[in-house]
């Protein structure tokens, strides 16, 4: 889910302010911004991520979520995030929201949602930002996407690391400061049917375990999953629990390995 904030960045002398509240997909709760009783992540640790502060073409408001860099002038985040926005504030390169190494600005015709993207139920909930070209180093650097022969794999049981500035609990309305992250074990899809109907939790999904209160949350949204023995991209945060992101159940991810050809066709890149 991406959650609407309050907080002031100075980016090319302009402030920009971003108002508070949450805002839910119908009965699935897009998952929203910092890990709930996760840890903060190290100067450099995730230099694929990036921070999204979206304005709303609707409202006229700001509202956050995140991404990650998957070419030098891609970043890959979630379709909810860019459906209502006319132009984004992208951050680069720092663990700090609010002191990110580099700034920049895409407007909306540089936004491409998945054709087939539908908020209700939610479906196909992926988007590519095209930004002007970066230069890699140490602290802003792209993550790779997964082998077109993972393309079956169910990963249930595996290991995965989930990242972002949302919130630490959902009784706390304010994002992180600091760039949060766990580590999460998937469950099968059939295992997330138990919790969402097949049409959210299809075979295009990759859910997540939330035991312990511990989860994605508001403002994580279009955020990263990835996998940590190949470290490889493997989701894009979307959805969780109506009840909240501490009540226990999955956490749903769009499945990059569904998308490769899109994404290939829409920026050249090859998996």
């Amino acid at each position: 889910m991406k959650v609407f904030i309050v907080v002031a960045l100075v980016i090319a002398n302009a402030a920009i302010s971003i108002s508070s509240g949450v805002q839910s997909l119908g009965t699935v709760q897009g998952v929203q911004g910092r890990i709930t009783n996760g840890q903060p992540a190290a100067e450099g640790q995730f230099p694929y991520q990036v921070g999204l502060s979206f304005l709303s073409g609707t409202s006229g408001e700001t509202y956050f979520c995140g991404g990650s860099i998957i070419g030098d002038q891609w970043v890959l985040t979630a379709a909810h995030c860019t459906d209502d926005a006319v132009n984004v504030v992208i951050f680069y390169g720092s663990t700090v929201r609010t002191s990110a190494l580099l700034y920049q600005v895409a407007m909306s015709p540089q936004f491409v949602q998945h054709p087939d993207y539908s908020a209700r139920p939610v479906s196909n909930d992926i988007a590519l930002i095209n930004t002007p070209v970066i230069a890699f180093s140490a602290y802003i650097n792209k993550v790779e996407l997964p082998p077109i022969s993972s393309r079956y794999s169910t990963y249930a049981g595996q290991q995965a690391i989930a990242s972002g500035w949302g919130l630490t609990s959902q009784w706390n309305y304010d994002i992180s400061d600091t760039l949060q992250y766990s580590n999460f074990e998937i469950i099968s899809v059939d295992a997330c049917q138990k919790f969402y109907s097949d049409m959210v939790a299809s075979s295009k999904v990759i859910c997540i375990a939330t035991p312990n209160k511990k989860s994605t949350c508001s403002g994580d949204s279009g955020g990263p999953l990835v996998h940590i023995d190949s470290g490889k991209l493997i989701g894009v945060t979307s959805f969780g629990s109506v009840y909240g992101c501490e009540y226990g159940e999955p956490s749903g991810f769009a499945r990059v390995t569904s998308y490769l050809d899109w994404i290939k066709d829409t920026t050249g890149i090859f998996y």
